[in-house]
């Protein structure tokens, strides 16, 4: 009359189930329909228990949780940084407090076992500040470059100068010494009057080691934007990015950002220039006596 199934031992409470479940693993035929009374019962408390605890368990998967990859491939757009963020990539860790600038103090949160804390509650409006720059230059057509020189950071620089696309420059290797200041001898006077040489913009990632690519963006007027460690006097750079320079998930993060910021300009440079691109069509076609929808 009852077909056989795989069927666990009987239970009238969840630990007695939840142990019969575990222990019992031969299949048990149902053969009086007390046996499927039983087995419909275990059946039912079980969904019911899945049910309740189901609440309680993570939500957690791969597409929403912290992934190492996610700081360079996928890192979040300016309106979305957050200092939940700053903080995970331990943007807060400067250096030993004997090691602090005297500049930076403004900068600086506190001293806790005697590392300089750096206060991200300024980190914060200073990077979008600086996205702002960056989405303002790349959408006038200017020339944006990433300098980072150590070895770790030079997939991040590239990865930041290809999402600008032609707009967008890197140097991961050294800085030639005379780049701007001796332009003419370094790319040729043919090159200098053809091309632009000269950059709108320099984010330096690790600045320390690249101080004489500060100077010479000083001298030939170009804006820059820096990653500055409690170490670091804020005043090298036009645009200071309080946060620790030595990490590379704080590097990421940063150079993500002003990234995806100069891409939004892009995207509004090409927005306005299909827009002209309309009015000017329209024009020329009111000229002729031509109407256009």
């Amino acid at each position: 009359m009852f077909t056989s199934v795989v069927r666990r031992a009987p239970r009238r409470d969840v630990a007695r189930f939840v142990s019969a479940r575990r222990f019992h693993t031969e299949p048990i035929p149902l053969e009086t329909p007390e046996d499927w009374t039983d087995f419909q019962f275990e059946r039912t408390n079980y969904r019911r228990l899945i049910d309740h605890f189901s609440a309680f368990g993570s939500t957690q998967t791969r597409e929403n949780t912290f992934q190492p990859h996610h700081g360079l491939h996928r890192p979040p757009a300016p309106s979305q940084l957050s200092l939940s963020a700053l903080l995970a990539s331990g943007a807060h860790f400067g250096h030993s407090k004997s090691l602090m600038n005297p500049n930076f103090t403004p900068y600086a949160y506190g001293v806790r076992a005697g590392i300089t804390v750096i206060d991200l509650d300024q980190t914060l409006p200073l990077l979008r500040r600086a996205a702002q720059l960056v989405r303002s230059i790349a959408a006038k057509d200017g020339i944006i470059v990433f300098v980072g020189t150590r070895p770790d950071l030079r997939p991040i620089v590239r990865k930041a100068a290809e999402r600008i696309g032609s707009q967008g420059y890197h140097v991961s290797e050294k800085w030639l010494p005379g780049t701007l200041t001796n332009k003419l001898e370094m790319f040729g006077p043919e090159v200098v009057k053809s091309d632009r040489v000269v950059p709108d913009l320099v984010v330096f990632l690790n600045p320390i080691a690249n101080i004489h690519a500060i100077r010479e963006c000083a001298i030939e007027h170009v804006p820059t934007i820096g990653i500055v460690d409690s170490n670091v006097d804020p005043r090298v750079v036009m645009y200071p990015i309080p946060a620790n320079d030595e990490s590379t998930r704080t590097v990421e993060l940063v150079a993500g950002v002003l990234s995806i910021a100069g891409r939004e300009g892009v995207a509004l440079r090409g927005r306005e220039k299909t827009v002209q691109d309309k009015l000017k069509s329209r024009r020329i076609a009111k000229s002729y006596g031509v109407s256009q929808q």
